[in-house]
């Protein structure tokens, strides 16, 4: 090729080079919706255009495809597409929003953004009963969240499952019944529905559920009731800002509330005496901060009004009968259905024709500050100590003799000195650790609370069962080395098991029944006293096992784990009820309470019992005078220095 020709073949090559990379540098042309729609064919596969359905129908109808995806260049787009930003348009609504869930919603990850509640490409206005915002499905809405327990768990939401709890209230039942019903939902009360996105956290001076805005919350369905609390002494302390006065929620409940005629919610006439108003006006906070009287809720609880409406009579008349139910104002107010000079209008709903006197008697109580009432109190105190006094020192007479009775004529030994103290040792200790324990578990109860109620007594009972146990403890190790010795191997023969017993169950069950004539045969040891005893080794060596690591918990924990540690609180509570109950119903009906042995067996505290008797309770091990270990002889006619001696 000449120089010449190469010249023009390079010049060409290099104008055309130039020209294809000038038309490859062109800007491709723009993305439009029917671009979308060469890949979005609309067949059911194809989950976009099902949804967006060209956005027919929806609010966003005539939008095109990169309104809301700004970030597609071009066609084939990238799969990850970026979230759609919803507040480049809807600004104000974005900056409310995300005030919900105290400022992390639609920033953090995990939690709900504008999809989540309106839908994607179908997004109709909430007056469209077809719309997934609509108010019938508003708690549904909210429950893809707060129904949520793995979901509230992740994020740290420590309140209930609140959908349920909505769903049973009487906004969430009524709304069942029609979804037509302009009952509350989720939204009315955190927000509006004007402006519902404006879900702020309580602690927000802005938020509608924050304590002082509560009542205008709930003054948008309930306007006189929201009228009457503010013209109240609770309304007048929550607009002053005293965050220790109640709203709404604080007797009515949150989610959860009940009709007024469900047994059930605070407010019923069941309960509202004990469950709303107590828990304020008998508190000593109240009382250090207004100097307000205690125990007037408990008086009511006491009267005749109070028994009445705890028995079941909701006509009988409860706090809100007399002082309102929202109008609540105190006794100088002129305008209280409770001041002096209202009274009688106030009594005489429920008690007609009653005179302007007596309605200025109290309701809560007897009134004991002075009077007739004060001086039959006393006589009836007077009356109590000396009558039940007088009841118990016969008794007590009347007992000693049938006991001392019972030590006539020939006894049998059933326990040496060694025996007896064990015993006692044990049921002493055994009861004091009974006691205190529960004292510890049930500390509410009204007799642990007489008990150990005083400053520091409760740290007393841990002091005391620490000792009992102790001295338990040592009965117990005393007890085993005794059975090593002449009389706890014979003690410990006698308590063997083997199929005596079992015939002996099975005998004792038919002659109870009446269907066997003859009483079983029992020997020196009968079924029911070896069940005891071997009930009485297990239990404590689970008890002392159990007290020991619980007493060092401390120390363990280290060793084991804490649901570990949790397994053995379980037990410990739940054998000593096992133990409690069996010695007062085997053990006490078996030495006390059976006919033939009631007043008791006396055994426990001489170690004989009389002849009589173990005859009866023995037949299988028939005592002989050749015995003198097993008989003593007392005479009836024996001097007192006599008997003590034998």
């Amino acid at each position: 090729m000449t120089p010449k020709t190469f010249s023009c073949c390079f010049l060409l090559a290099l104008f055309t080079f130039f020209c294809t990379s000038s038309h490859a540098l062109e800007p491709a042309p723009d993305v439009t919706s029917d671009d979308c729609s060469l890949c979005h064919d609309g067949s059911e596969e194809d989950v976009a255009v099902v949804e967006m359905s060209h956005l027919d129908g929806s609010i966003h109808e005539g939008f095109e495809c990169l309104d809301c995806h700004s970030d597609i260049a071009e066609v084939p787009h990238e799969d990850d597409l970026l979230p759609v930003h919803c507040g480049e348009c809807h600004e104000g609504l974005e900056a409310k929003y995300i005030q919900h869930g105290i400022g992390l919603v639609s920033v953090s990850p995990g939690l709900p953004g504008c999809s989540d509640c309106h839908g994607t490409h179908q997004i109709r206005p909430a007056s469209d009963p077809e719309s997934v915002t609509h108010r019938s499905r508003r708690a549904q809405v909210c429950a893809q969240c707060h129904g949520d327990i793995n979901w509230a768990k992740e994020h740290d939401m420590r309140l209930k499952n609140v959908v349920d709890a909505y769903e049973a209230s009487a906004h969430g039942v009524v709304r069942a019944a029609d979804s037509t019903s302009e009952a509350a939902v989720c939204t009315d009360c955190h927000g509006s529905e004007r402006d519902p996105h404006r879900i702020y956290a309580p602690g927000s001076s802005l938020s509608s559920i924050n304590h002082f805005n509560i009542p205008n919350t709930c003054g948008q369905c309930h306007e006189q009731e929201a009228e009457d609390f503010w013209d109240s002494i609770h309304g007048e302390f929550v607009a002053r800002g005293d965050t220790h006065s109640p709203v709404c929620t604080d007797c009515h409940g949150e989610h959860g509330i009940l009709q007024l005629k469900d047994p059930r919610s605070n407010v019923s006439p069941y309960r509202v005496a004990e469950s709303t108003c107590s828990p304020c006006h008998e508190t000593a906070r109240i009382n250090e901060v207004y100097d307000a009287p205690l125990g007037e809720t408990v008086e009511f609880v006491d009267s005749f009004h109070g028994l009445k409406s705890r028995s079941g009579d909701s006509s009988v008349a409860n706090c809100a009968s007399c002082h309102g139910a929202h109008k609540v104002l105190p006794s100088t107010n002129p305008a209280s259905s409770v001041h002096r000079d209202n009274l009688q209008h106030t009594c005489g709903e429920c008690h007609e024709g009653i005179t302007a006197e007596m309605a200025q008697r109290s309701v809560h109580a007897v009134d004991e500050a002075g009077g007739w009432p004060d001086i039959v109190r006393k006589i009836y105190i007077f009356l109590i100590v000396g009558v039940i006094g007088g009841m118990i020192a016969y008794v007590s007479l009347d007992f000693w003799r049938g006991t001392r009775r019972l030590l006539h004529g020939p006894q049998v030994r059933r326990m040496d000195g060694n025996a007896i103290f064990q015993h006692t040792t044990l049921m002493i200790s055994f009861t004091v650790l009974v006691i205190t324990g529960f004292a510890l578990r049930y500390s509410e109860a009204t007799i642990f609370t007489w008990m150990f109620g005083w400053a520091g007594g409760f740290g007393v009972r841990g002091v005391i069962h620490r000792v009992a146990a102790v001295v338990f403890l040592i009965s117990t190790l005393w007890h085993f080395v005794y059975l090593f010795r002449p009389n706890g191997r014979k003690f410990l023969s006698g308590m063997a098991t083997g199929m005596r017993d079992v015939r002996e169950v099975s005998q004792a069950v038919s002659y109870n029944l009446g269907k066997r004539k003859e009483h079983p045969k029992f020997g020196r040891f009968s079924f029911v006293e070896k069940a005891e005893y071997w009930a009485l080794v297990w239990g404590t060596v689970v008890m002392i096992l159990t007290g020991l690591l619980l007493w060092f918990k401390n120390d363990a924990i280290g060793l084991v784990s804490r649901e570990f540690v949790e397994v053995m609180r379980v037990i410990h509570l739940y054998e000593a009820w096992l133990a409690t109950l069996a010695i007062l119903v085997w053990h006490m009906y078996g030495v006390i309470f059976k006919p033939g042995v009631f007043p008791g067996n006396p055994s426990w505290i001489t170690g004989k019992m009389p002849l009589e008797m173990y005859e009866e309770e023995h037949p299988g091990d028939p005592v002989t005078p050749e015995e003198p270990f097993l008989v003593s002889t007392v005479s009836d006619d024996a001097s007192s220095e006599e008997r003590l001696q034998t």
